[in-house]
């Protein structure tokens, strides 16, 4: 492993601790507005797994890594679309 990638690496794995800690002390109140973020995040990885798929000198693994990419992200998308859909429905008066 060269430098470059450990670094990559490094950067990685920080913001994933980073990420947790954050969205682990969110106030439930604040869940609707994370879900929408986090949805917006998606969709920016979906474009860039399109960008990287369709690639004309990608490798065979770098396109099926991005094929899948795109699989995951969109699942995370359309159920984050759902989720936040659902909460907010709870906030809805009832009746009319």
């Amino acid at each position: 492993m060269n430098a470059l990638n450990a670094d990559y690496l490094f950067v990685f794995i920080l913001a994933a601790f980073v990420g947790f800690q954050l969205i682990k002390k969110v106030s439930p109140l604040l869940h609707s507005p994370l879900m929408s973020l986090t949805n917006a995040i998606a969709a920016v990885v979906i474009v860039g797994a399109i960008a990287v798929t369709g690639e004309e000198g990608a490798t065979p693994l770098a396109k099926t890594l991005g094929a899948i990419a795109v699989f995951c992200a969109t699942v995370n998308l359309v159920s984050g679309f759902m989720i936040t859909d659902r909460m907010l429905k709870m906030f809805k008066p009832r009746g009319k």
